[in-house]
């Protein structure tokens, strides 16, 4: 008996994954989940890029702007979440489309990972975080290196939360974060994914859109938003992580001009963009479709489909 199909757009920030997934949403006649860690929690649509009603084009989005910004997703929920909605639009003969650029998300989904909580010791928490702010980052991320190599070329030496976690799950555990996720593994999905990603041939187009893209939000007033989050901010809120947000509260400081803050902002966006395609390019069963080498992604994107009987 054939599986359920469901569709992933994924690739890097200001790929066109957005734009894509809707198009693709109203050839499949589909509905679309989100697959952004930080599209999730309100008040920040600007940084975070999320589609206003007019993009979506009548198109229904699920798992935008549900959270509060001093609350925090674990990926179990987050995939908790997503099972729900593919289970849901399934029922209602449409397709489920996940797209997004959280790598974490959609391979929670796609491999249908088990996610145990622990009890964690809250001392080992705190001591870890005090190394990493003490020994610095790149320290802190070669001590990952030395006991899971794999994990640590993962996740970036800027990424408190996750380092921490690791060495957490380590420390209390004995298993690295690589050996949680192969045992992890549960039985098969119930789902056929389809995975279609988008890359470019010649990176620096890549960067050229984000650079535009930074240059588009300011306009639409992202230092406003990105205020009304630093007046009230604290290390724990999705507002002060937010990439577009925390590059400009220096300026708000004094420390820096507007000038620099916006080039750090491009600057960090791009990293942010290489560290996602490493992410992606790990996956033998992505598609890719090519925007700069291409007359029309969405042409390529329903060959993909159609050869994966679609619709």
């Amino acid at each position: 008996m054939d599986k359920p199909k469901v569709v992933c757009i994924v690739g890097p920030t200001a790929s066109g994954k957005t734009a894509l997934g809707i198009l693709v949403a109203k050839y499949l006649n589909g509905e679309v989940i989100s697959a952004d860690s930080m599209q999730v929690y309100k008040g920040m649509p600007i940084a975070s890029a999320v589609p206003d009603i007019k993009e979506r084009q009548g198109v229904v989005h699920h798992l935008l702007e549900f959270l509060d910004p001093l609350d925090q997703l674990t990926v179990a929920r987050y995939q908790e979440l997503a099972l729900e909605k593919i289970s849901e639009i399934l029922k209602r003969g449409k397709t489920p489309i996940i797209v997004g650029g959280t790598g974490l998300y959609v391979d929670s989904v796609v491999n249908n990972l088990t996610y145990q909580e622990e009890d964690f010791d809250e001392n080992v928490r705190r001591r870890l975080e005090k190394e990493y702010d003490e020994n610095g980052a790149e320290n802190f991320h070669a001590k990952l290196k030395e006991i899971d190599a794999a994990a640590a070329e993962r996740i970036s030496p800027n990424d408190k939360k996750r380092l921490v976690r690791a060495l957490e799950l380590y420390e209390n555990c004995g298993v690295t974060v690589s050996e949680q996720y192969e045992n992890s593994r549960k039985t098969e999905s119930p789902y056929e994914f389809i995975k279609i990603g988008i890359k470019f041939d010649d990176r620096q187009k890549l960067y050229e859109r984000i650079n535009k893209r930074v240059d588009i939000m300011l306009q639409n007033g992202l230092v406003d938003e990105a205020k009304s989050f630093f007046n009230k901010a604290n290390s724990k809120t999705a507002g002060f992580a937010a990439i577009g947000h925390k590059e400009i509260f220096p300026y708000f400081k004094g420390e820096i001009s507007l000038e620099e803050a916006v080039e750090n902002l491009k600057q960090q966006t791009r990293r942010y963009a290489k560290r996602q395609l490493t992410w992606f390019n790990k996956s033998e069963d992505i598609n890719w479709v090519f925007p700069d080498l291409s007359e029309d992604i969405f042409e390529d994107a329903k060959k993909i489909l159609e050869g994966r009987n679609l619709p």
